[in-house]
Parts: C-alpha cells; sequence; structure tokens
C-alpha cells in the first residue's frame, strides 16, 4: 500500500488518472473530451426535470446518464488541491472497514483503497454507471481486491463501519435527516463520519438537483446537533467530522 504523501502526489498530478479512464470507458477521443468536460454542469443541470420528479432517486438512477461522471470529473479536475485538502482529512481519520457513501467518480474510495490504514472499502452508489466505472478504475490501479461496490448500504451485509464517508451527497437526498440517522445506526462509539453538504441550488439554479426546502434543511441541521457531536480537524474546507453521541 502507498503513503499518504504518494497518494496525494498521484491525485494533484492526474486526479488518479482520470482522464484517461474517462476516455477508455466512455471511448471518447482525446480531441473530444474537453468539450464533454466543458459541458459537463450545464448538460447536467439541463437535463433535471424540475418540480415533475417524483422521487430524488429516479434522476440518479434513470436519466443522468453518463452526464453526472462528466460533471463530477470535471468539478475534480478543476478543483484538484481543494479536494486533496478532503483526501488528507480523510486519511488522518479512515481505518479498518469504510462506507464511501454516494462516491460518485471514486476519487476518495480509491484514496481509502490506496491506504494502509484501511482494510476495505465499500463503494455505495445507487447509480449503475458510476459503480461500473469506479470499479473499472480500481482494476487499473490495482485495488479492485480492497473495494465492493454495491446500490444500497444494506447491500454490503456489513453491520458497522469504522469509518463513513458522505461527500457532496446529503443536499440531493429527499430527506437527508433520516439518511444520518441510519449512519448512526452503523457505526459505534469509536466511528468517524466525514460528511460536508451544500442545501442551495446555485445563484443561477445551475444546481436544481439540490435541496433547499427551509423545513427539511432545519430538521436536517437538528437532527445533526442532538445525533452527533463534531470533532476537531484543522483544514479549511467544508468537510466535517463527527462521532456519535450515543
Amino acid at each position: 500500500m502507498k503513503n499518504n504523501s504518494f497518494i496525494l502526489k498521484e491525485f494533484l498530478d492526474n486526479a488518479f488518472n482520470l482522464k484517461l479512464h474517462l476516455m477508455e470507458f466512455l471511448s471518447i477521443k482525446e480531441c473530444d473530451l474537453d468539450g464533454f468536460l466543458a459541458n459537463a454542469k450545464i448538460n447536467l443541470a439541463n437535463s433535471h426535470p424540475g418540480d415533475s420528479l417524483n422521487d430524488v432517486s429516479d434522476f440518479y438512477t434513470e436519466i443522468v446518464g453518463d452526464r453526472h461522471l462528466a460533471d463530477l470529473a470535471a468539478w475534480h479536475i478543476t478543483s484538484k488541491e481543494y479536494i486533496a485538502d478532503t483526501l488528507k482529512l480523510q486519511h488522518s481519520f479512515s481505518r479498518g472497514i469504510v462506507l464511501d457513501f454516494g462516491g460518485g467518480i471514486g476519487t476518495h474510495a480509491l484514496a481509502n483503497a490506496m491506504s494502509s490504514n484501511v482494510e476495505h472499502v465499500f463503494f455505495v452508489d445507487i447509480n449503475e454507471t458510476n459503480r461500473n466505472f469506479v470499479e473499472y478504475r480500481a482494476q487499473e490501479l490495482g485495488v479492485e481486491k480492497k473495494l465492493t461496490f454495491c446500490k444500497t448500504i444494506e447491500d454490503t451485509q456489513t453491520s458497522k463501519f469504522n469509518t463513513i464517508i458522505c461527500l457532496d451527497v446529503l443536499e440531493h437526498l429527499a430527506d437527508p435527516a433520516s439518511q444520518i440517522k441510519i449512519f448512526n445506526n452503523f457505526m459505534d462509539s469509536n466511528s468517524i463520519a466525514l460528511f460536508n453538504w451544500y442545501f442551495h441550488k446555485g445563484e443561477k439554479n445551475e444546481y436544481p438537483f439540490h435541496i433547499d426546502d427551509i423545513q427539511i434543511v432545519e430538521n436536517f441541521f437538528k437532527t445533526l446537533q442532538s445525533t452527533f457531536l463534531e470533532v476537531f480537524h484543522p483544514i479549511l474546507i467544508t468537510t466535517r467530522a463527527y462521532k456519535k453521541i450515543r
């Protein structure tokens, strides 16, 4: 396994070969890749059906296709230094059995799989394209034996996790408060959860799939504050670390 300095260097160099993996997995020519990534955010936003969407999960399982991969990849490529800080934070807490919930294109799951502190990573994502892409990436990076790919937490058949990673996910859920209660049930007194969120649709509605309902957001924070105790870390990023209160 690689040390944290080497893992961070590999990510900062090329985001764990992300562009190459995208071209190979989606059969995109190099000359077409920049355009594919440049239009990612607007293409994903335009695919959202708005108020006619009955079930939030339908958007990510039935509608987004490879547009979600493109949006996530563009963010990870253009924001490598910021994301590298989340990898530093993750490395300081991750150990044992790890749950990466809504793991997207796999940056954090792959970094955890490379770490000697981590025994195994369960990558959970409702989007089959994401799961297949990260499984492909794991094989290319030689860490496939430390990863299991599942659609739901229940599919992991694991009762407790030492570390839970849930980044850029909670704002996509219809009831984020219920989700962190579920996480609490999968933690023991020594477990750590890393969360962040962005309950905002953007200045120009570029994130129409984000939840911003005042009552939902308020219930989330009440639940968070009554269920978890924040664990201080010195890195200036939005991700926070938590342990369970009870």
